[in-house]
């Protein structure tokens, strides 16, 4: 009997979008670590004490995502071979950290001279802002800071715009002091949700993939589908999707389980396009699964002012639907070329793998219950990341005392740390967590712990800065929109197309979505479109979520399509392939991510919306599903057998009927695609006659 496949444990990968970092060594490794470290024990202790206002949790948020960027990501891409920060980026990080201390030494002051800034308070808010873009420059490259300079550029000059677009004018005290000083710029809600949710989401993730997640997720994938017809394909399917609960970048997603994934499937048939097709629209997929989301369902319940388990009740059912299309193309695409799935006896045993690391589930348990059940994201996430440390910490323990009494310990504190939290609080939790800690200095091998966990916070530290500068820089874009009002003016314009069409606003709303996607990132995109265009889609009577939510899968999709497919070219860098090729196949494999936010919006029980009906929801997820099962056949050219092009073009037919949410076409989608069913059985079972 073969071995089994080694499932290996892949380096959490820096979740950096387009740029790559400095390999720090020495001192300046060491101060990095260090800072790194000090970032993640702040936020902690925000989200355990909120110690300060939430202005100075704010700045100080900002000041540290300054000071590791200048310090990690070299202003060239040429300089990440440097072995430290040259000595200006030194002085823009210190710099740049000291500027956030302005807000906690001055708050009072700041407070009373609202709307009439004095120099100094001019002074520091221009050099936050224009760190605040060179940083952004220098993670993200030049695509979102040019957007965010263009709304920029639009405040100063836009009173010398045509009268339909322009406004009246504004100082320039009045529009850098929007942009810093207050709370409606950098320093706005996406940034205080980034100092908050989403970083301690971060961490949690972070600290589950050292613990070993990911490898326990490709177990259970390779476990339980790697065997089926295309089965290395379904892993990656299935184990993007369960990364996709705990991870919150599918760029990172990619990084992470494609470097297991995308060489299995090259290796059992697939072509290189294909396999990374395959692995970045599974790894894109995961931010529209709950519970994280990609951090943008925190920014939503925030800016809707709605509780976050009603966001993630709207994203169930169009997530489910995403990866049930993933699945079924891979499906489709082996049975036409023929490919078979992994020997049986190679595949791990995954009731084996779950029985040996079933704890690791536990903090992801306990955060979806938590959440479901009216507690706050910060304390669900709090109780998550508390109940993850004590879990490595207190495994490791148990796996190295000999005496089987104290194997217990482990279990106890567990129990006794969940327990200490809903009665007490953090600070009891922070005691036994401290107990774990000082135990694991006297066992043999307890160092390989403490750094394990060392590593969790510095990496999750590293990982908040893509997305945390993304929120900051994103403020400059809601700050000029609100102190100009500008966008009432691109909203009256979807309203006045949406007096004579619906689907032209949706897809005027959706082609805009996926251009700013062009190099954006999610958060930003969702950040830039919900606050123009959603409110002209709720205006034209589309519910409050789903018109975020519409708005939020195209930014996804954006990801995906070409020219700047990010998923794309990050999925090329380990299938080998043209990420041009692999963008324009992983759109076809994502159809259903197009599709449903149109369903949905003609027919919002598909995301829970207008207490529908369990006979409305039912209706409409088989309508779904069939559609998808249409579209996926046509795509692919293969069912049972081959299609022949007039089969293809009934099914497409079948399927695109059932989208449109009209009694008549309904009627005409279920009837066309029975006649294609018995149409194209009949023929398969001639042809292998």
């Amino acid at each position: 009997m073969s071995e089994s496949l080694s499932i290996e444990h892949p380096e959490p990968a820096d979740f950096e979008e387009t740029a790559h970092t400095r390999q720090l060594a020495g001192w300046a490794a060491r101060a990095a670590i260090a800072a790194a470290m000090a970032f993640s024990a702040y936020q902690i202790v925000v989200a355990a004490f909120h110690p300060f206002s939430s202005l100075i949790i704010r700045s100080l948020h900002v000041s540290f995502l300054l000071l590791l960027i200048f310090m990690f990501y070299p202003a060239r891409g040429a300089g990440r071979r440097e072995k430290s920060p040259p000595w200006f980026d030194l002085v823009l990080a210190f710099g740049g950290f000291a500027l956030g201390f302005y807000h906690m030494i001055f708050e009072a002051e700041l407070i009373q001279r609202s709307g009439d800034p004095n120099t100094p308070d001019l002074v520091v808010a221009t050099l936050a802002t224009v760190l605040v873009f060179e940083a952004a420059r220098r993670v993200m490259g030049w695509a979102l800071p040019l957007v965010c300079g263009s709304f920029l550029a639009y405040g100063f000059l836009g009173q010398y715009l045509p009268l339909s677009i322009a406004h009246r004018g504004f100082g320039f005290d009045q529009i850098v002091s929007q942009l810093y000083l207050g709370s409606d710029g950098i320093l706005g809600t996406p940034t205080l949700v980034s100092a908050t949710y989403i970083f301690l989401f971060i961490l949690f993730g972070t600290f589950l993939e050292h613990a070993g997640m990911i490898r326990l997720f490709n177990a259970l994938a390779l476990g339980l589908v790697g065997h089926a017809r295309g089965g290395p394909a379904k892993v990656a399917v299935i184990s993007s999707g369960l990364m996709g609960t705990i991870s919150g970048s599918g760029v990172a997603n990619v990084l992470t389980v494609g470097q297991f994934t995308i060489p299995l499937m090259k290796r059992f048939g697939y072509t290189s396009v294909f396999a990374g097709a395959v692995e970045a629209t599974a790894s894109m997929g995961g931010q529209i699964m709950p519970p994280v989301m990609g951090a943008v369902a925190f920014i939503m319940a925030e800016t809707l002012n709605v509780p976050y388990a009603d966001i993630v009740k709207a994203a169930v059912i169009p997530a489910l639907l995403y990866y049930f299309t993933a699945f079924w193309m891979v499906h489709l695409e082996a049975g036409r070329r023929n490919l078979l799935g992994v020997p049986k006896d190679q595949c791990p045993d995954p009731w084996a793998a779950l029985k040996e690391n079933w704890h690791l589930a536990l903090p992801l348990a306990v955060l979806v219950f938590m959440l479901f059940h009216g507690f706050t994201p910060m304390f669900s996430g709090m109780m998550g990341l508390a109940l993850t440390a004590i879990l490595i910490l207190g495994a490791a323990l148990a796996a190295r005392v000999s005496m089987g009494a104290l194997r217990y310990v482990f279990w106890f504190a567990i129990g006794l740390g969940a327990a200490a939290f809903f009665k007490w609080g953090i600070v009891p939790v922070l005691g036994i967590i401290a107990v774990l800690v000082l135990a694991n200095f006297f066992v043999k091998g307890g160092k390989e712990t403490l750094h394990t966990m060392k590593s969790g916070l510095v990496d999750g530290a590293k990982q908040a800065l893509a997305v945390g500068i993304a929120c900051a820089i994103v403020g400059v874009i809601i700050g000029v929109l609100t102190l100009t009002g500008a966008a009432s003016n691109f909203a009256s314009f979807i309203l006045e197309i949406g007096q004579t069409s619906l689907f032209l606003s949706l897809a005027l709303t959706m082609i805009v979505c996926l251009i700013l996607g062009m190099g954006i990132p999610t958060i930003p995109n969702y950040i830039i479109t919900s606050s123009i265009a959603a409110p002209a889609l709720l205006k034209l009577g589309v519910p409050l979520i789903v018109s975020h939510m519409f708005v939020f899968y195209f930014g996804i999709m954006a990801d995906l399509t070409p020219p700047v497919a990010l998923a794309a070219f990050a999925a090329a860098s380990i299938a080998k392939a043209p990420a041009m090729k692999i963008g324009f196949k992983a759109t076809q494999i994502a159809i259903a991510g197009f599709v449903i936010p149109f369903m949905a919006v003609y027919d919002p029980a598909l995301m829970l919306q207008g207490d529908p009906t369990v006979l409305a929801v039912a209706y409409i997820v088989v309508k779904a599903t069939l559609a998808i099962y249409l579209w996926g056949s046509a795509a692919v050219g293969y069912l049972w057998a081959p299609l022949a092009m007039a089969e293809r073009a009934v099914a497409a037919l079948a399927a695109l009927a059932l989208v449109v949410a009209l009694p008549v076409t309904d009627e005409a989608g279920f009837a066309v695609a029975i006649a294609f069913f018995i149409w194209h059985r009949l023929r398969s079972r001639k042809q292998n006659a």
